[in-house]
């Protein structure tokens, strides 16, 4: 049975908070104080050079394997840079003869006046 990409998502990010977290307990040598900064320091904006490299490395490898375990899972994974470009819808073409006029919307059942003089085409 194949699992839906989320559940494996989902897997793979708690997979990587937990190995996250236990990166920075490395880094800190069993220190509380040391983890508590190392906490303290991140916030919403923080980048990922700003993060400690225990943590970076943990990151990195946990990208990589949620990756990994996505093509095991039988999901595609293409780098955006050989992808294709996605396609546009095209918009409707209208059904009638080209150069016909338009039904006004407003007046059904009639034709559009014609433009004023003066007034600028648009």
């Amino acid at each position: 049975m194949v699992k839906p990409a989320a559940e494996v998502m989902r897997e793979a990010i708690v997979a990587a908070v937990i190995d996250g977290v236990s990166a920075l307990r490395t880094a800190s040598g069993g220190v509380p104080n040391t983890l508590l900064r190392d906490l303290n320091a991140i916030h919403p904006n923080t980048t990922f050079d700003d993060l400690p490299q225990a943590l970076q490395a943990s990151i990195l490898t946990s990208v990589r394997a949620a990756f990994t375990r996505l093509q095991k899972e039988g999901y595609t994974v293409l780098n955006p840079n050989l992808a294709p470009p996605p396609r546009r819808p095209q918009p409707p073409q209208p059904s009638g003869p080209r150069g016909a006029p338009r039904p006004n919307p407003s007046r059904p059942g009639q034709p559009r006046r014609p433009r004023p003089p003066g007034k600028p085409a648009r």
